[in-house]
């Protein structure tokens, strides 16, 4: 399941495919939510990338979207706290 809810909010299953020509959330991967970022994967700027584009697609502050699982890995964990499933499938076009 792409997301779930979590105590404080909700985790996402992300698959990340860094140094793209742009950032943006462009749908499913599998059971993941595919997300292109500019950035490359060094120094964990694909990672920060990942986490501001979340934060703007879902509307909240980038503090409240961290990455809780696959630092280094393409197939990563999001937790965001203060937002429910319903709205964050919403946000994120996939119902």
């Amino acid at each position: 399941m792409t997301v779930r809810s979590d105590p404080q909010g909700v985790r996402i299953e992300v698959w990340v495919q860094p140094r793209a020509s742009r950032t943006a959330v462009v749908g499913m991967q599998g059971d993941a939510l595919k997300v292109r970022v500019a950035a490359p994967p060094v120094g964990g700027e694909a990672n920060a990338e990942l986490v501001r584009c979340l934060a703007r697609a879902l509307g909240m502050a980038r503090n409240r979207v961290e990455i809780v699982r696959g630092h280094g890995s393409r197939r990563k964990t999001v937790r965001v706290r203060g937002i429910d499933e319903a709205r964050a499938r919403e946000a994120l076009g996939i119902g």
